[in-house]
């Protein structure tokens, strides 16, 4: 199944959702007009998708309908899909990994997926050809370290692991060490679950970063925060809480295939402006893939 199949299929409930409710309004309208675009509007917020983000949707496809004449169904939709596009397209998506060695930090709170999305990402980045180093950089739960391991074994990685309790920074200062020692490509390092209300957890991943910066300076780095689909618009808050404690560069979508809530995507892109890096479909090794935000429209609408 080729990766735009296995999106639609992941994104199938926030397609029957958003999809159902827009052929709705179409059949209840004989033509496009103000009455039309005030009920689409009430719609994309339904959806998740956000109060100010619907109404600046609302406000551009206003324009674009009287600009360029557009009264057919068809042609309201792809209107829809190209501005839900330019949100979603706020820079350049791909992780930026050109020094080697590079480094990747994963964040987010407990239960999104981040350990499974290390090891996805990990085994994309092995079957590109290249050598990748994880650290096991959340010591507060025995179990995080034994998955990451299992996912380091499935993706041919070297981990680098201390016992329950450690400082998270030292973790990582080994594993710096043993990524230079060993001449690899990448550093994924793994980080404990954070709440943001937790003011120990964000010190300490303030100090890994420190590590980071100071041990490999000249290094590419990514600060992938992980989210939850399934959390909808309450995701919003988590990206502006962890913005305030690391430099996001990007995002990873997780458990998109078992919810309706798909639609939130495009809030927490342009409220936030981050670009969605990666997005996952599926529970397999191979279900995490670079974010397209073409196919990722034309899924869900």
């Amino acid at each position: 199944m080729g990766f735009f199949d296995k999106l639609k299929n992941g994104l199938n409930k926030t397609k029957e959702s958003i999809n159902e409710k827009i052929n709705n309004v179409f059949s209840n309208f004989r033509k496009v007009d103000e009455d039309f675009l005030e009920e689409l509007e009430e719609i994309l917020i339904m959806s998740d998708i956000g109060v100010d983000t619907s109404l600046k949707i609302i406000d551009e496809l206003r324009e674009k309908m009287k600009k360029e004449k557009i009264e057919d169904e068809e042609e309201v939709k792809k209107a829809l899909r190209e501005i839900m596009k330019e949100l979603l397209d706020v820079e350049d998506i791909g992780l930026k990994l050109n020094t080697k060695p590079a480094v990747i930090l994963v964040i987010g709170v407990n239960g999104v997926g981040k350990t499974t999305s290390i090891g996805k990402i990990a085994n994309r980045l092995a079957k590109d050809g290249k050598k990748i180093v994880l650290a096991a950089a959340d010591t507060f739960r025995a179990a995080a370290v034994e998955q990451l391991e299992i996912w380091a074994n499935r993706a041919n990685a070297e981990i680098v692991k201390r016992q329950e309790g450690v400082d998270p920074a030292s973790v990582v200062y080994d594993a710096i060490k043993i990524t230079k020692e060993t001449n690899a490509d990448v550093l994924i390092v793994d980080t404990a679950g954070r709440l943001h209300n937790k003011k120990y957890l964000m010190d300490e991943l303030n100090k890994i970063q420190k590590v980071i910066l100071k041990e490999m300076p000249d290094a590419d780095k990514e600060v992938l925060l992980v989210i939850d689909g399934t959390t909808g618009q309450n995701a919003i808050s988590q990206v502006k809480a962890f913005k305030e404690e690391a430099d996001i560069t990007g995002l990873v979508l997780t458990k998109l295939d078992g919810t309706a809530k798909g639609g939130a995507v495009i809030g927490i892109v342009e409220e936030n402006k981050i670009p969605v890096k990666f997005i996952g479909v599926g529970e397999q090794i191979d279900d995490m893939e670079i974010f397209n935000s073409e196919d990722f429209v034309k899924a869900i609408i």
